[in-house]
Order: structure tokens, then C-alpha cells, then sequence
């Protein structure tokens, strides 16, 4: 089999990978009324199925990248596309809201490991820049697809066999990719050596969890109940710790150095604020269309496909255009858009007509799905080839946070599960998000350099 053929195996088994950790989000969403007729959960129940998922995979991300730099890709790839694999059946199997939250943790923690090393495998695969453009484009896009299709999947698979299915389905997927890399990923070694910043990932866990306790908190028990204050204080004490630790540790998990690179950390900043907008939406919306429209699973799928399926088309043209005109523009670009489609919406939500709020889903999606590999491109240009898995995790890490702190603020403007509440909740929610995209363009306008095409 030839080189190529090879290349593209092994991008294949990476897109596989981003596929299941999106069709996981996107799925759970629609299932979410069906979770709640099983096991009569709350607001703030629904919110740790979705968040307990994200705070996972946010917390350790950071230490899965550092992984993949010492140990190389492919043995980090691999466990947690395993792992995954596993927890996603014992999802399938729970017999409780507690348990599948624990086990959505569990899903959390392998989706941590799989990403920044699917991406570092491409980029390894791919050393051209114009080509690893495009394949960067094309992993993107197989999210954008996985999130295109996840929520029309996942109300068939809901109406037919239950919302069980939608982690089942995970399981032979993850097998399938995880043989394809066993046999066409390269074994690279790492190029990072030492020791695992153990006290930094446990610090950074715990201010990131207790973060989430807190936010998900409020809705049940109030801003000054104990859970929320104790939860906030946890979280600024750990943090202010984590960041301690990390400046005096000889190897830390997350080099505060590469945070004085201004495309650094301004892509990190925006990889909040979009998924804060994105994320936070699509939980919204979710419960939105099921309960103030009564829309069934099915129903509410196919009322998400316009927007994620403009979103797959643009992961696709975003190569080209960054090629062409440099990502900081399609960046910006994309974050406007999105902004607009968002800004659109407000006087259509109450009148219970999707046909008002259809095409502003599109403008909506074609902002995301050209923001987000402009993100990936920006955050993977502004670091030294050493540090790509470190880069790739703290993208990710804080596209997660955004999408935690996003679903717990929506969450917190919505208030409770009622058609009232969340009809009355919807423009407040939308207009959050606009403001958010509204900084996050303000953010990457000065902060991403400006490129020539030669340089991508």
C-alpha cells in the first residue's frame, strides 16, 4: 500500500476519533427529555449529564497533550479510544442518573485523551503546511459532520430502540478506528522527557470540578447556598495553587511562558467564548424545542441540522480560504457571522414558527464551522513543533470550559424545565452569546497576527 494510502488511513482513524467525541454531544442533547421521563431528574441533573462529559475532558486535557509529546501519539491515541470505548457501554448499561453521570466522566476522560493526539497525529502525518491546512480542514469537518448528523442519528436511534442506543453506538466506531491507527499510525517516539506534573493535573481537576459544582449549584440551591460559595472558593484557591505550582515545577503539564505569545493566548481565550456561545446554545435549544415547542427527539434533530450542517460545509471551504486569505480573517470573519445568525434570531424565538429561525441557524453554523479550524490553525502555528500536543490540549481544554460555562449559564437564565421558563429565557440566553462572540472577535482581531499565504 502506498505512502499516501497510508497518510490518509491515518487521518481517517483521527477523524473517527473527533467523530465520536462531537456525535457524543450533540446525541446526549436530543436524549435529554427522554433521561429525564426515565429517571425524573432536574435542571441541574441534565446539566452534569452534559457538563460531566466536558469537565473530564477539559481537565485533562492538558496532561493528555503532554502525554502524547513524551510518549508519542500514537499510545495515547490508542488507550483512549479503548477507553472510550468502554465507558460509552457502561453508559449504555447504567441503571441511574448518578451512575451515568460517573460513567459520563469516565467518556470524558478518554475523549481527553483522544483528541490532542488525533490532532497531533495529523500533524505529523501531514509536515506541509498547505496540506496539513487542508487535513486540519478536513478533521474539523468530520466534527462538524458527526455534529451535522449527531442529533437527526441519535432521535431516529432515540424513537426506535431508546436513548440507550446513542452509546452503544460509540462502541464499534471506536474499535474500528482504534484498529486502523494500531496498523497505519506511524509510532513515533516523544520529544518531551521527564516526569508527569501530577500535583498540577490533580490541582487543575480540582478547580475545574468544583468550578462546575458551583455554576450547576445555583440553579438548585441558590448564589450564597454553601455548595455555590464553598464550590467558588474551592475553585479560586486550587486555581490560584495550580497556577502556583505550575510557574516553580521544573516540567509543568501547561508552560505559563507560551501564555506571553499573543496568538496563544488570545486563541485560547476565543476557543472559550465560541464554544461559551456555541455549546451553550445547543443545550438551550435543545430543551427549548422539546419542551416550550413539544418537539420530539426526532423532531428536534432535524430542527439542529441547517445549522450543523452548514457548519460541516464550512469546516470544508475554511482550507481554502485560509490558504488564501490568511486565518486571522477567517477567524474574525467566522465569529461575526456567528454572531449575526445569533442576533437574527431574537425577534423569531416566541412565535413558535421555525421557519423564522431556520435560515439564521445557517448563518449561525457557517460562522462556527469557519471559526473553529481557524482556531486550531492560529493556536498550532503560534508554538514550536515541541509543544504541539501541549498547544492542542489547551485549545481543546478551553473550548471545553467555554462549552462547561456556557451550559451552566444557560442553564442558570433558563431556571427550570418548564415550556414557560424556557420560552421567557431564550432571548436573554441569545443575547449572552452574542456577547461573548462579540469579545471573542474583539480578542483575535489584534491578538492572531496577521499571515501571508506561504506561512500557513
Amino acid at each position: 500500500m502506498s505512502t499516501q494510502t497510508g497518510k490518509r488511513l491515518a487521518l481517517l482513524s483521527s477523524c473517527l476519533a473527533f467523530v465520536i467525541v462531537i456525535l457524543d454531544v450533540s446525541v446526549v442533547n436530543v436524549a435529554l427529555r427522554s433521561l429525564r421521563a426515565e429517571f425524573s431528574g432536574t435542571m441541574s441533573h441534565l446539566e452534569w449529564v452534559v457538563s460531566g462529559y466536558t469537565l473530564t475532558f477539559a481537565a485533562f486535557l492538558l496532561t493528555a497533550g503532554a502525554l502524547g509529546d513524551r510518549f508519542g501519539p500514537r499510545k495515547v491515541f490508542l488507550t483512549g479510544f479503548v477507553l472510550f470505548a468502554l465507558a460509552s457501554l457502561l453508559c449504555g448499561i447504567a441503571g441511574s442518573l448518578t451512575a451515568l453521570i460517573v460513567y459520563r466522566l469516565l467518556q470524558g476522560l478518554g475523549a481527553a485523551l483522544v483528541v490532542p493526539a488525533s490532532l497531533a497525529i495529523v500533524n505529523q502525518t501531514f509536515p506541509d503546511k498547505d496540506a496539513r491546512s487542508r487535513a486540519i480542514s478536513l478533521w474539523a469537518a468530520s466534527g462538524g459532520m458527526a455534529l451535522a448528523l449527531g442529533p437527526v442519528f441519535g432521535g431516529v436511534l432515540i424513537s426506535l430502540t431508546g436513548w440507550r442506543s446513542i452509546f452503544y453506538v460509540n462502541v464499534p466506531i471506536a474499535l474500528l478506528g482504534s484498529l486502523i491507527a494500531w496498523r497505519w499510525v506511524k509510532d513515533t517516539a516523544g520529544a518531551a522527557a521527564g516526569a508527569i506534573d501530577i500535583p498540577g493535573q490533580l490541582l487543575a481537576a480540582l478547580a475545574l470540578g468544583n468550578l462546575t459544582l458551583a455554576l450547576i449549584q445555583v440553579n438548585a440551591s441558590g448564589p450564597l447556598s454553601p455548595p455555590v460559595v464553598g464550590g467558588m472558593l474551592a475553585f479560586v484557591l486550587s486555581g490560584a495553587a495550580f497556577v502556583a505550582t505550575e510557574k516553580n515545577t521544573a516540567q509543568p503539564m501547561l508552560p505559563l511562558y507560551l501564555f506571553k505569545n499573543g496568538q496563544f493566548s488570545s486563541s485560547a481565550l476565543a476557543g472559550i467564548l465560541v464554544n461559551f456561545a456555541f455549546y451553550g446554545q445547543i443545550f438551550v435549544f435543545s430543551l427549548f424545542f422539546q419542551y416550550a415547542w413539544a418537539y420530539s427527539p426526532l423532531d428536534t434533530g432535524l430542527a439542529f441540522l441547517p445549522m450543523t450542517g452548514s457548519i460541516m460545509a464550512a469546516n470544508l471551504l475554511c482550507g481554502k480560504l485560509m490558504v488564501r486569505h490568511g486565518y486571522r480573517m477567517v477567524l474574525v470573519c467566522g465569529i461575526a457571522l456567528a454572531a449575526l445568525g445569533y442576533l437574527a434570531m431574537l425577534p423569531f424565538v416566541g412565535d413558535g414558527r421555525y421557519a423564522h429561525i431556520g435560515l439564521q441557524f445557517v448563518v449561525a453554523g457557517l460562522g462556527i464551522g469557519l471559526a473553529v479550524p481557524a482556531l486550531t490553525n492560529a493556536m498550532v502555528s503560534s508554538t514550536e513543533r515541541r509543544h504541539i500536543g501541549v498547544a492542542s490540549g489547551v485549545l481543546n481544554a478551553s473550548r471545553q470550559i467555554g462549552g462547561l460555562i456556557g451550559v451552566a449559564t444557560m442553564g442558570l437564565i433558563v431556571g427550570d424545565v418548564t415550556a414557560a421558563r424556557l420560552a421567557g429565557g431564550m432571548v436573554p440566553a441569545l443575547l449572552c452569546s452574542i456577547a461573548a462572540l462579540a469579545v471573542g472577535a474583539l480578542v483575535v482581531a489584534p491578538g492572531v497576527r496577521k499571515i501571508r499565504r506561504a506561512e500557513i
